[in-house]
């Protein structure tokens, strides 16, 4: 199986789905969403809820900004349908969208928000257009990856109806400061987000895996290598991190799965907005995003046989500059 899949249309548009915590996601949950305004769109609609997708299809955690962002284009661009898995979604505005007003109409009656809250029949799902290509579409899901059960079971709709080639574990939250300074909540809150869900999802997506043949990327950081005081907590999440990864690749590798670690240095996201410091103005002394999601293009390119198990990216220069109360 080839890990590089070549795809001529990449135009990266977007379906939503918005789902909260205090919305029932059951098995049939979000096979089944009552939702109006998806009858008004049945025309030129298929629907399909029980055959798989050929596609192949990946999972990014924390796609809704910074590197799990980047990481969701880069895979939709190799051909992948990509489901991008993040707390909140900004809209873009695009001439592509002003165009096209019955698109945006129909990705609006895809979306299911908070103050919806559907109730859930056994009637009604989701569609996709048919001029939509899953290859060129990213699908965008707003959840609380905090729940969960909530999060497992949007994981086991998403295997229900794909082939499940790649899995990202991007999301991270970090808190800074003197340790006895960091609210016990915060740290709940990193152990949770930064180790503890890459390793349920992956647990819950081995099997599938396993079939492929295909990738668990786990973004860590060089936290993992460092003493880090003043990140004490949030160090200590990203070791438990690359540790988990070097052992899960021994684990699996007799069966195909490649597992690959890695970690960036200080890059320009907003993962520092709970900090009393951020990147420096110098490009020299810091990463882009777009630098960490090319990494993992050059991961799923190497040929069958041959696994990058771990990157680390560093800018040239070590300089932070304090944020501004």
């Amino acid at each position: 199986m080839k890990s590089q899949i070549t795809n001529t249309n990449n135009s990266g548009t977007s379906g939503a789905w918005n789902i909260n915590k205090n919305t029932d996601v059951s098995d049939s949950s979000l096979e089944n969403i009552n939702n109006p305004d998806l009858k008004k769109a049945d025309s030129g609609i298929k629907t399909e809820t029980t055959k798989k997708s050929d596609s192949p299809a990946a999972i990014v955690t924390g796609a809704s900004s910074g590197i799990g962002k980047e990481i969701s284009k880069v895979l939709c661009e190799m051909g992948y349908k990509v489901y991008g898995l993040g707390r909140t979604f900004a809209e873009e505005k695009t001439e592509d969208k002003r165009d096209n007003p019955e698109k945006v109409a129909l990705e609006e009656n895809l979306k299911i928000t908070e103050n919806e809250n559907p109730k859930i029949t056994e009637n009604e799902s989701p569609k996709i257009t048919e001029n939509e290509s899953p290859n060129n579409r990213i699908i965008k899901i707003s959840c609380d990856l905090s729940d969960t059960n909530n999060t497992l079971q949007i994981i086991k709709k998403i295997k229900k109806e794909n082939t499940v080639t790649i899995l990202v574990n991007c999301a991270g939250v970090g808190y800074y400061g003197l340790h006895e300074e960091i609210n016990y909540k915060n740290i709940q809150e990193m152990v949770r987000t930064n180790l503890e869900l890459p390793m349920i999802l992956s647990s819950e997506l081995l099997r599938d895996l396993k079939k492929t043949k295909g990738y668990i990327i786990n973004i860590s950081s060089i936290t993992a290598e460092n003493s880090n005081p003043h990140g004490c907590a949030y160090g200590a999440t990203k070791a438990g991190l690359s540790s988990f990864s070097k052992s899960l690749f021994d684990e699996q590798r007799k069966y195909g799965i490649k597992v690959v670690n890695i970690q960036p240095d200080m890059t320009r996201t907003n993962l520092y907005r709970n900090a009393d410091f951020r990147e420096s103005d110098n490009e020299a002394a810091f990463l882009y995003p777009e630098e960490v999601a090319e990494a993992v293009r050059q991961v799923l390119s190497c040929r069958d046989g041959m696994v990058v198990t771990e990157i680390t990216l560093r800018p040239q220069l070590h300089q932070i500059k304090k944020n501004k109360k």
